[in-house]
């Protein structure tokens, strides 16, 4: 006789972290009697629909019918293969990969490996790769209390701050990645709570660093003159060096350049082509009138097969060798980086005199406030433009002096 099986997934909609996500929980019913397991998904209370079971967020609800059909596939192989079920097995079998982990290091390789899995559904590694590092930091001051790992039931709010310390003066790192890896201590924490290790997080209080003004590096006018005038011999390297140009010119990040198809270009009355497109980040259209050097980077690829893109990009994760390349032979002493190119869109339109309000539904910000970063970079570099030229003034001036004295 076939058990009655079923599976119901629901929300604590009183046990919110403190990023306003809660976990998504799964009962397994099978003959009446019940378990639960967490799936490992968050969402926003108010992206749940509790009678439908389903996330708002179109990625996340992804993942968790993706759970649902490991659930329902685990439940068909015992069935097969053993012949009888109860909602017990069926949780240990789902959750034997994911053993409960009672030390913070431990959690940190397991919660990695589910990362790495989701990169793969994802079709993204950012977060797997970011975990690298931060995961290690974490080990290597763990490392430095003279311990091997640490029970979550030891960590108080004295360890959370020796780590951040331990970040800022001995490793000496800035706070955008001390607040990194806080985030990463907080999500360990956090999923002990979710699995009952923990009544509460330990180091809520612990105060994350003042966020530093943002950074936007770009390539100088020089750079991108030589950049323009000099070809690369291998295939893959000049693909990428014209990508870095039309983005340049474009303003747009690599994902859009790489989801960009002949339909989201156009032309004007008056004949102007243009690029109308959504952005993958923000999902705001931009709209792009194009610049001649635009123009003839896009006439060498696809322009009129929509099904296919205009530039046959691989993934951002596996172009990094070649821009670093580029940057190398262009003779930077810093690390040439591709978002590099977007940001010298923003810095180059303010100092043409392109107004900030057509720069912001060009580059498809959300708030204009992101778009005036850029003014502050232009002024910066038109104050420290005008400091080069007294002092070259003054030695001039100097000189001049001297050679009369004489």
């Amino acid at each position: 006789m076939r058990s009655t099986f079923s599976i119901l997934f629901y929300i604590n909609r009183s046990k919110v972290k403190a990023d306003g996500t809660t976990a998504i929980m799964c009962r397994i019913s099978i003959d009446g009697k019940n378990s639960t397991v967490t799936t490992g998904i968050y969402c926003r209370p108010e992206d749940w629909d509790s009678k439908q079971q389903e996330i708002a967020v179109i990625r996340d609800n992804n993942l968790l019918k993706e759970f649902q059909q490991r659930v329902e596939h685990a439940y068909e192989d015992i069935i097969k293969e053993q012949g009888v079920i109860s909602a017990v097995l069926l949780k240990n079998t789902i959750t034997k990969p994911d053993m409960v982990a009672v030390n913070l290091l431990q959690a940190g390789e397991v919660e990695r490996e589910r990362l790495r899995v989701r990169s793969k559904v994802i079709n993204s590694k950012s977060s797997y790769h970011q975990s690298k590092l931060t995961h290690k930091n974490l080990s290597d001051f763990v490392a430095s209390l003279g311990m091997n790992d640490i029970l979550f039931t030891d960590i108080t709010e004295r360890f959370g701050n020796s780590f951040k310390d331990f970040l800022k003066q001995d490793l000496g790192y800035q706070s955008s990645h001390i607040n990194h890896c806080l985030r990463w201590l907080n999500r360990l924490i956090y999923i002990a709570v979710d699995q009952g290790i923990l009544r509460a997080n330990p180091i809520e209080d612990v105060k994350y660093e003042k966020k530093a003004p943002p950074q936007l590096r770009h390539i100088s006018r020089n750079e991108l003159q030589w950049l323009m005038g000099n070809p690369m011999p291998d295939q893959r390297k000049e693909l990428i060096r014209r990508a870095f140009i039309f983005s340049v010119f474009t303003g747009l990040s690599y994902v859009d350049i790489r989801n960009l198809y002949p339909r989201h270009i156009g032309k004007t009355a008056e004949g102007r082509v243009f690029i109308r497109i959504n952005r993958a980040k923000t999902k705001v259209e931009a709209f792009i009138p194009l610049h001649p050097a635009a123009l003839q980077i896009l006439a060498l690829y696809n322009a009129s097969d929509d099904t296919q893109p205009v530039f046959p990009l691989p993934k951002r994760d596996m172009i990094w060798p070649e821009v670093h390349q580029i940057g190398f032979i262009m003779g930077r002493s810093k690390n040439l980086s591709y978002h590099m190119a977007r940001h010298s869109f923003g810095t180059l339109m303010l100092s043409s005199g392109v107004p900030i309000e057509s720069i912001s539904k060009m580059m498809g910000h959300t708030n204009i406030s992101t778009t005036q970063v850029y003014a502050k970079v232009t002024d910066d570099k038109i104050s420290e433009d005008m400091d080069k030229l007294i002092t070259r003034r003054r030695l001039i001036g100097k000189a001049e002096t001297a050679e009369n004295e004489h």
